[in-house]
């Protein structure tokens, strides 16, 4: 579990808290290596970046949703490569403690995914030395402020296909 994108998505979320960045590398990551299943571990790595990211922005209905179903799908894949290096654990007690506090609507309050492994460790706090510490307002904003273009064209291609597809399913 060494992956580079793997070692980054651990280096923001637990360095410079950059949960936007860790969501960004780790679904290229599932992209290429499972793409399309909703059920793989990584989604739920991905939704608990995604649940942090709402949180800090105050959106707490988001946040609480998103969590769980990333504590869910940690829980699921509680035997999977990509957490035998981690704290279990720990992690699903900090995802509920934070929805607890998300319910109470207590401010955001970061934690870090413990890693258990030495070598690991190492890598994501030599690699968490080279960030840069970002301004709270960039990373709060941070989805408002990045070039769209690429997502935007790859959904507007995706309608045109389904488009296309259902009027031949029609005749």
């Amino acid at each position: 579990m060494y992956n580079p994108s793997f070692v980054q998505f651990l280096t923001y979320f637990n360095g410079n808290k950059d949960y936007f960045e860790c969501h960004e590398v780790l679904e290229e990551y599932w992209k290429e290596i499972a793409p399309r299943q909703r059920k793989h571990v990584l989604v739920g790595l991905i939704q608990l970046a995604t649940g942090m990211y709402h949180w800090r922005r105050g959106n707490f209905k988001g946040a609480s949703t998103i969590l769980q179903k990333s504590r869910h799908s940690i829980i699921e894949h509680t035997s999977s490569p990509f957490l035998e290096k981690i704290d279990v654990a720990q992690l699903v007690e900090q995802i509920e403690a934070a929805e607890k506090s998300i319910f109470a609507k207590q401010d955001f309050s970061p934690f870090p995914i413990a890693i258990t492994d030495p070598a690991l460790n190492k890598i994501v706090l030599s690699s968490s030395d080279h960030l840069v510490v970002l301004d709270a307002t960039f990373l709060i904003n941070k989805h408002k402020l990045r070039d769209r273009s690429e997502v935007l064209q790859e959904r507007a291609e995706a309608i045109s296909r389904r488009q296309i597809t259902s009027n031949v399913e029609k005749r």
